[in-house]
């Protein structure tokens, strides 16, 4: 799965939002992410499996397996309902 094409991560007082690129702006589908969703994001550009996405986040936080795959599939359903990704 990848981020579609148009939407931009951007950092602004130290909040990391999601924005829609061209088209009218949909408050109810804005996305903020802390640092950890930010991280994935960047790893979803280049395309990731779930299983990559639990790795990269197992090797870069100090957290357990069971808490990282509810975090992260709190994350993608979140991005699934407001159309963000693809397969």
């Amino acid at each position: 799965m990848h981020i579609k094409d148009g939407f931009l991560l951007r950092e602004t007082a130290g909040k990391f939002i999601v924005l829609p690129l061209g088209g009218e702006l949909d408050l109810g589908s804005l996305i903020t992410l802390n640092e950890t969703g930010a991280f994935l994001w960047r790893i979803l550009e280049d395309g990731a499996s779930r299983e990559e996405l639990l790795e990269a986040l197992l090797a870069e936080y100090d957290v357990d397996k069971e808490r990282a795959e509810k975090d992260l599939d709190a994350l993608l359903a979140k991005m699934n309902a407001v159309g963000v990704l693809e397969d």
